[in-house]
């Protein structure tokens, strides 16, 4: 039995640029953050032939061609896995429209757990490469590369999308208490509303040419939170993510909306510097940047809503239970 676990995660700047229809044109760059809240994969050989899912569903299938979940159906022909055995997913927070990248910590974290239960070890980066190998290419869902890689290498990142379509980071080396005291800073606030990130995404992939301007103008975002991370001026990481917020909704009509902008504008009228919605924007997270002195005033005010507390994950995807027997097939 194999069990895996990856990191969800929170981008500060730069989405947008990690989608193909912009960095053809030229490099797109995003910072982002794997956080201590998982996606769990557990497999486990049968004693039949059958393949068994439980995910929010359950699903009893003799070959892999059945399986209705499609990444867990393209994870298992990516990888050789044909028969007998019975995967579980588990997860810290909603499975759809959280905007942490959950449906690629998912496919990263099967990927690991396939790979290791047939006895290979395999790197982050292809990991991450096959991993949006099957979202993007096989599945046709309209996302960039950020989540899939963040979600592998874990830590503080920036990631550079070259025009080829190759992907390079670079880790935003912090002394561990200064990285919790960066945390410690941030709040995240579920705000009950789960949106169809797709349909999001795909508006903003038709209009990433008419609009790329816009996203160009976020890219000097990526190093100035970088800068501030290093010279831990932390303050100056909220400003910017209200910098790149103001600039975000323009992206795409249904990003922001009366509501959102309401529950943001409550946040930084009581000590928030800055923030986004998380994600492709509509709904899900919202993540603010508010100095631990006007936290519990920020906390007060957004009480209507869930806070899900959480500090930054320094690893990515990780095999924590790997118990190998003899086949008893």
């Amino acid at each position: 039995m194999v069990i895996s676990q990856t990191p969800l995660r929170i981008s500060f700047a730069g989405g947008g640029s990690d989608l193909s229809e912009f960095y053809r044109d030229g490099a797109g760059q995003v910072i982002s953050s794997a956080i201590d809240k998982y996606i769990f994969v557990i497999i486990k050989e049968r004693f039949d032939n059958n393949i068994v899912l439980n995910y929010s569903s359950k699903e009893i299938v003799e070959d892999v061609s059945e399986i209705k979940h499609e990444l867990i159906r393209e994870a298992m022909i990516m990888t050789g896995m044909r028969r007998g055995v019975e995967i579980s997913t588990l997860a810290d927070i909603p499975s759809e429209g959280s905007g942490l990248g959950s449906s690629s910590s998912l496919i990263v974290g099967l990927l690991n757990a396939m790979y290791m239960y047939q006895g290979r070890q395999v790197t982050a980066e292809r990991l991450a490469e096959e991993a949006c190998e099957i979202e993007i290419e096989r599945c046709g869902r309209p996302i960039g590369k950020q989540d899939q890689y963040i979600a592998a290498f874990g830590g503080l990142r920036t990631f550079e999308f070259h025009p080829d379509g190759t992907v390079t980071n670079q880790l935003v080396e912090l002394p561990a208490r200064a990285l919790w005291q960066f945390g410690s800073s941030l709040m995240l606030f579920y705000t009950y509303r789960t949106r169809n990130s797709a349909e999001i995404l795909t508006e903003q992939k038709k209009v990433t040419r008419d609009r790329r301007k816009i996203i160009e103008g976020m890219l000097p975002l990526v190093g100035k939170i970088q800068d501030a991370l290093l010279a831990r001026r932390f303050d100056d990481v909220g400003y910017a993510l209200h910098e790149g917020w103001m600039l975000k909704r323009k992206m795409a009509s249904r990003i922001s909306d009366s509501q959102i902008d309401e529950l943001y504008d409550r946040a930084l009228k009581s000590g928030a510097l800055g923030g986004k919605i998380a994600g492709a924007g509509g709904g899900g997270f919202l993540l603010l940047y508010v100095p631990p002195v006007h936290q519990e005033r920020v906390r007060s005010v957004m009480s209507d809503l869930f806070e899900l507390t959480f500090l930054p994950e320094r690893d990515g995807s990780k095999v924590i239970f790997n118990l190998r027997r003899y086949s008893f097939k």
